[in-house]
């Protein structure tokens, strides 16, 4: 009697037990939850600084009307004959005779230094007028000490821009250009990495402008946690976007500098600088200028044309080259659109080839982003929501 009773007095022992395996099922999962990112863990970048001050209209930057209208009205003759006006006034020393002219006295003092020689003085002003048409914008946007570099980059093919087969590019101001308003862009992103494919995570665009400067964002995200977030900042500019800074964020932030008063581009990671062209921009503003160019003109950009810009990354800085291939239908997790396909081929080995489809429904906004490196890693985003940034 007594053995039987003993196995029913341990039985109530397994309770405890078995709720101590729950208890320890659920410390596992809560570890796991922070670890996904569930829960706030600090890694977060910091709000963009016009989160709370943007604008949802289109900035449009028509080209600078042409400078050559002012010329033939400098024509040293007419300003010649008019020292007879000194009759009026012998005893007044010679400078106030520009007073009494009526017809144009704020040409007169830009004249006087060339009346006297108007055969040498009258092409000089055609050949300026002519080559600083398309250069003088691009130096605005670098500053005034960048003059020199505009030039030489206009001239060697190697300045903002676009081109027409292998002809040399004009500068980014004289043509129109058409930048969206604040706008946030949901992509689902798909690759390779290695042997191990991409998978669940997305991709977030976030754009904000006030008409005078630009934020722009592009964050990788697991579940809620971020794993990499590139970082754009600048002004607005004559030649659309003018980027100031430009970061990278994995583990780290490394970042690179655009001193337009140096006329230089500065890397932190590496301590390095390079001369910064005309148009120049980095890895994430070049999205949003692409649109900028196409929405601008969309008739211009037709397949077989090229768009030429200097672009800065977190190291280094080199001009991409951008074939327009021409509009196909593009089926997104946003539905089928009308983009039109731009591509940078790479020129080394171990160049990025990039490609990037601009939707005429949403504005010539990316609806599609796709990267591969040399190694046949890739990483595709495809648009799943637009909405305006709020």
């Amino acid at each position: 009697m007594t053995s039987s009773a003993a196995p029913l007095d341990a039985a109530p022992v397994r309770r405890p037990h078995w709720r101590a395996l729950v208890l320890l099922a659920l410390g596992v999962a809560m570890a796991h939850v922070l670890l996904l990112g569930l829960l706030p863990v600090g890694s977060e970048p910091p709000p963009l600084p016009l989160a709370h001050s943007f604008s949802t209209r289109e900035v449009v930057i028509a080209p600078p009307a042409p400078a050559a209208a002012p010329a033939p009205a400098r024509a040293a003759p007419h300003a010649a004959p008019r020292p007879p006006v000194h009759r009026t006034a012998p005893a007044v020393a010679p400078q106030p005779e520009a007073e009494p002219d009526p017809p144009a006295p704020a040409i007169a003092p830009v004249e006087v230094a060339a009346a006297p020689q108007p055969p040498a003085s009258a092409p000089a002003p055609q050949a300026a007028a002519s080559e600083p048409a398309g250069v003088a914008a691009a130096v605005d946007a670098s500053g005034p000490p960048g003059g020199g570099q505009a030039a030489s980059a206009a001239g060697d093919g190697t300045g903002g821009g676009t081109t027409s087969g292998e002809a040399t590019p004009m500068a980014g101001a004289t043509v129109p250009l058409q930048l969206p308003g604040s706008v946030k862009l949901d992509f689902d992103a798909t690759g390779q990495q290695g042997m191990q494919p991409m998978s669940g995570v997305f991709g977030e665009l976030t754009w904000l402008q006030d008409g005078e400067r630009y934020n722009a964002r592009l964050s990788l995200k697991v579940l809620f946690r971020t794993i990499r977030a590139q970082t754009s900042e600048g002004r607005i500019g004559p030649q659309g976007i003018a980027p100031e800074r430009f970061s990278d964020r994995r583990r780290s932030e490394v970042a690179t500098h655009f001193v337009r008063d140096t006329g230089e581009i500065v890397f932190s990671s590496a301590n390095t600088r390079v001369p910064l062209q005309p148009g120049a921009q980095d890895r994430l503003s070049i999205l949003m200028q692409l649109t900028a160019l196409v929405g601008g003109d969309p008739t211009r950009y037709t397949a077989g044309r090229t768009i030429s810009l200097q672009v800065a990354g977190p190291r280094d800085a080199d001009v991409w080259t951008f074939r327009v291939d021409g509009d196909e239908r593009v089926a997104t997790p946003s539905g089928e659109h009308v983009a039109r396909r731009l591509v940078r081929m790479p020129r080394r080995d171990y160049d990025q080839k990039i490609e990037v489809w601009l939707a005429a429904d949403l504005g010539w906004l990316p609806v599609r982003i796709r990267q591969t490196e040399a190694n046949g890693d890739f990483a595709d985003l495809q648009l799943r929501s637009a909405d305006k940034a709020q």
